[in-house]
């Protein structure tokens, strides 16, 4: 017969193992490939470039997010090159500037490490902060590097149903480097479209 104390660290070890077990899982900690860094890396760079870290950041956190619902695929690359759900060609484009590639590539490892932005909260959802979409269902919880990030609930609990100001500087790390603020800032046949 085992001691208290033995059988409480064989607990410990059985708890342990059984938490390890799940990493793979939705919601797990888990360790991520250069595939999923680079998905990552391209998300943030195609839907952030040149923005913010802040921006960068909130990107990731809206993949994650995705990656933790079950709404979604469950692994970051599913989610990245999930058809219609962020740039085209986010996936196959090549990533041609390359001070930015080390930038988002910073900012995507940071994200796949647990950072997140600390505003979005559960956002799965996001849009360049100058559009205007006539849903009832949106509600605003930030905009950073450009893009204003949203969650979708029934009308009735939407609270913030318009973009919030940009807000930066609120993530560790790296440094901003350009925030746009559209629309005023943006300029060519989206800004055209969408009242810059």
């Amino acid at each position: 017969m085992a001691k208290p104390a033995m059988r409480w660290a064989m607990a410990g070890i059985l708890i342990g193992a059984t938490a390890l077990s799940g990493c793979a899982k939705r919601g797990g900690t888990e360790r991520f490939s250069s595939s999923q860094l680079n998905c990552m890396s391209r998300a943030m760079y195609f839907e952030s470039n040149r923005s913010s870290r802040d921006g960068m950041v909130a990107v990731g956190s809206v993949v994650m997010n995705r990656v933790a619902s079950a709404d979604f695929p469950n692994t970051v690359c599913g989610v990245v090159g999930q058809r219609g759900q962020f740039a085209p060609g986010v996936m196959s484009k090549p990533m041609t500037e390359k001070a930015s590639v080390a930038r988002v590539q910073e900012a995507a490892s940071s994200v796949l490490a647990g950072e997140r932005h600390p505003n979005t909260g559960n956002a799965r959802f996001f849009h360049a902060q100058y559009y205007r979409a006539n849903y009832d269902n949106m509600h605003y919880v930030a905009s950073a590097g450009g893009n204003a990030f949203y969650e979708k609930r029934r009308p009735e609990l939407v609270t913030q149903a318009t973009p919030l100001p940009n807000r930066e500087g609120l993530t560790g790390g790296g440094e901003t480097v350009l925030t746009m603020n559209a629309p005023r800032e943006r300029r060519g046949i989206l800004g055209r479209l969408f009242g810059g």
